[in-house]
């Protein structure tokens, strides 16, 4: 039973809500604890195969609620304490098998950015205000991934001017930097957000999990041939479990493949 999130199973598909509205979603040491244990748990909950994230009101997340974050300041113990109960929240994101899919509308900053980084696919909404908030407090702006999701996502000279300013980026710049899948009205977030997990899930069970490890392992690869090696064991896992097979004769027969995840 949570209390600053919703979790509302659709199918396959988990819609994880943020549920502080009065608060713009903004994160609590409460929250912290919520989304570690529901990301941690996803590694063995194989019924759900996509994650749909999203922030309940009228924003998405505006980083972490300043009026809870006295512990980042209460020595180096403490505070190291409290900002790896933040932190592993990203970890435990990119750690889970299952890919997630990011609605962001409204203010999006601070650790909220963090999350739509965090996320696989970044959808958002054509009023969104995104920023690295922590640069503009006192902090640096290398916080909880953002130093190491940005400069993958939009290079290293945009990265380095959005967190050494805190300036805010437009929903335009970040779809044309990449930075996010599609610009949509706030009305239609939810229904982007679902025919994107409709078509993820047209895909085989373990094909989709191998496709996020593989592009986790790919962007941090040593080599070309560390890569190929990834992605050779994981095209014939598949094969050798029948997938491929199943996949051709849905092709060839004109009708939805059915795959099975045993």
């Amino acid at each position: 039973m949570y209390k600053t999130i919703i979790i509302e199973s659709e199918d396959a598909i988990d819609w994880l809500t943020l549920n502080r509205p009065n608060h713009l979603n903004t994160i609590t040491p409460e929250m912290c604890e919520e989304l570690q244990d529901y990301f941690g748990k996803l590694q063995f909950k194989h019924n759900t195969r996509v994650v749909i994230l999203k922030g309940s009101g009228r924003a998405f997340c505006a980083g972490y609620d300043l009026k809870s974050a006295s512990g980042v300041s209460a020595g180096p113990i403490t505070g190291l304490r409290f900002q790896r109960q933040v932190s592993e929240i990203y970890v435990r994101m990119r750690r889970c098998p299952q890919p997630i899919i990011c609605l962001a509308h409204g203010a999006t900053t601070g650790g909220g950015l963090a999350f739509a980084l965090a996320s696989d696919v970044r959808i958002i909404s054509d009023d969104a205000k995104i920023n690295v908030a922590m640069v503009k407090v006192g902090l640096t702006g290398c916080d909880v991934g953002i130093s190491y999701f940005l400069p993958r996502s939009v290079g290293q000279s945009v990265a380095a001017e959005l967190m050494m300013t805190g300036r805010f980026i437009t929903p335009e710049r970040a779809l044309s930097l990449g930075l996010v899948s599609a610009v949509v009205s706030q009305e239609h977030l939810k229904e982007e957000g679902l025919s994107m997990a409709e078509d993820m899930l047209k895909t085989s069970p373990l094909g989709l999990r191998l496709t996020k490890e593989g592009l986790g392992i790919s962007i941090d690869s040593s080599s070309l041939d560390a890569t190929v090696a990834f992605e050779d064991r994981g095209q014939i896992l598949c094969a050798s479990a029948g997938l491929f097979e199943e996949g051709i004769s849905a092709f060839l027969e004109k009708r939805p493949s059915s795959y099975p995840d045993n």
